[in-house]
């Protein structure tokens, strides 16, 4: 997944040498855009050809909110994230399918597990540690707005997301 941004940071650098970043720098940046699109793109794909799209789509918008207020596991590749994230807003949301209160129990589970665990960023994520507050204040709306919603797929999309936010594996001090 590192072939195409790093000949598109390349052929960046090559085209304005003076006023570019480093090609290590652009093809970082230019992997996470072309990965993220990767998988939007993947995912409407199969939503299409399926006839859930708007399911699918909904599953990943959500999904991706949320782990922007809230962090979250990241996995070791680029590929294993793309295969991941295409299954979880395809799979999931064309499986499952929650009402009443199932849906409610979901929804108070990612609402304490935000309360809880979120933000739990990154390491590599450089945030001031004083938007922490903000970044679970964000993070326990969204899924307040989901008890007024009453959405089945945002229900699941959050408590997938959520799961991901519970720091399993203790991190090392730094």
């Amino acid at each position: 997944m590192n072939t195409i941004p790093n000949r598109i940071a390349v052929a960046i650098k090559r085209a304005n040498p003076e006023e570019t970043s480093s090609v290590e720098v652009m093809q970082y940046s230019l992997g996470i855009i072309l990965n993220t699109l990767f998988i939007i793109i993947a995912t409407a794909t199969v939503g299409l050809l399926t006839g859930h799209f708007g399911k699918f789509m909904t599953f990943l918008l959500s999904c991706s909110i949320l782990r922007l207020t809230s962090g979250g596991f990241h996995l070791k590749t680029a590929r294993a994230c793309n295969l991941f994230s295409i299954g979880l807003c395809t799979l999931i949301p064309y499986l499952f399918s929650f009402s009443g209160m199932t849906l409610t129990i979901i929804n108070i589970i990612s609402l304490l597990i935000m309360l809880l665990f979120a933000p739990n960023p990154d390491k590599n994520a450089r945030m001031p540690l004083r938007i922490y507050p903000l970044l679970k204040l964000l993070s326990v709306l969204l899924v307040i707005l989901n008890f007024f919603i009453h959405s089945s797929v945002i229900g699941l999309a959050f408590i997938v997301q959520s799961l991901t936010v519970i720091p399993w594996i203790r991190r090392e001090k730094q």
